[in-house]
């Protein structure tokens, strides 16, 4: 494929966007649906998610020339750095013996309402009981698994596409 042929920057974004809605399409029919309630680390990795979708789809609408265009694949670059993080955070705590894995804590509801935002982030960072559980398993890979190959792939892509030439 020459470089001529390649899709538009815009519709490059706007399928990162899309691709950001069944993702959370997903999540929410395996918590609605199959009942599996998200844990903290879960949440986060939501998040992260959203917020790439967001700037995909802002950087569609906007579709800027020059250096606007960078700084869109800088955000996302960001966004999918966070999200990347917290999942693989995730899956390494899922892959622990369970002898190592840390005690059940609080809810993140309650964190929130009891905890300074700081000191919330840092209990929900070091997982828990919860967040080692394997409840969803596809081709081998758990759910945080899964969302660590998909913001991987979303922030490069989004990267590639925002900082190549028109």
């Amino acid at each position: 494929m020459t470089l001529d042929r390649l899709p538009s920057r815009r519709v490059v974004n706007f399928a990162g966007f899309a691709i950001c809605c069944g993702l959370m399409g997903f999540a929410l029919f395996a918590q609605h649906v199959l009942l599996l309630d998200p844990c903290p680390l879960c949440v986060f990795q939501r998040v992260a998610v959203i917020a790439i979708g967001v700037i995909f789809l802002v950087a569609a609408l906007h579709n800027p020339r020059g250096g606007g265009r960078v700084v869109y694949g800088l955000f996302l670059a960001a966004a999918a750095g966070g999200g990347a993080t917290v999942a693989a955070r995730h899956a390494w705590l899922q892959q622990l013996p369970p002898d190592k894995v840390p005690s059940c804590g609080p809810g993140l509801d309650y964190m929130f309402e009891t905890l300074p935002f700081t000191q919330m982030l840092s209990k929900v960072f070091k997982g828990s009981g919860e967040c080692a559980e394997i409840v969803w398993q596809f081709l081998g890979l758990s759910m945080p698994g899964w969302v660590l190959v998909w913001v991987t792939a979303l922030g490069t892509i989004g990267i590639w596409n925002n900082f190549r030439r028109a």
